[in-house]
């Protein structure tokens, strides 16, 4: 499965598919003040904002999923639930711990919320160890919010 540069037309489908996995995967295990934030709205800003590290899954015009990178953090990994099994997750993942490990990045890592158990499950699959709990701070158009989450971190090799 190939993973491309998203491309500026694809930043609402990719809003919308950001908007639905994040209200699959989170609404029902974190904090109503939160999700109150997350918006379609709020998820097509950050897309825009981060467009030229989107890396995406899915014909031009049609991306099923897609990874963002951030320094030493695998960002966000969102697939649509179509996409599921369909091997689009494990392509971005191994495309972003690529990104990282060019970058010159040892240890990666990347924020899980606590209790969302399929999301945990991939990630060690895909050799990401739990190092415990951490408050990860979280942008919201009102300003920084404080939530703890699960840390999984991953050793990569350096191509730098």
């Amino acid at each position: 499965m190939d993973v491309r540069y998203a491309e500026e037309a694809e930043i609402d489908q990719l809003a919308g598919l950001w908007y639905d996995g994040w209200r699959d995967a989170h609404e029902q295990i974190l904090p109503a003040e939160l999700s109150r934030h997350r918006t379609l709205a709020s998820f097509r800003d950050r897309l825009a904002a981060a467009l030229p590290s989107v890396r995406v899954v899915g014909a031009p015009g049609e991306p099923v999923g897609f990874c963002i990178v951030k320094g030493d953090e695998l960002y966000q990994l969102y697939v649509s639930a179509s996409a599921r099994g369909s091997g689009a997750a494990a392509a971005l993942i191994a495309d972003a711990e690529s990104q990282l490990s060019k970058n010159g990045v040892g240890t990666a890592w990347l924020a899980c919320a606590i209790g969302n158990e399929r999301a945990a499950r991939f990630y060690e699959k895909h050799g990401w160890r739990s190092v415990g709990n951490m408050i990860n701070r979280l942008e919201t158009p009102a300003g920084e919010f404080l939530l703890e989450v699960w840390r999984y971190e991953k050793r990569l090799p350096t191509k730098g």
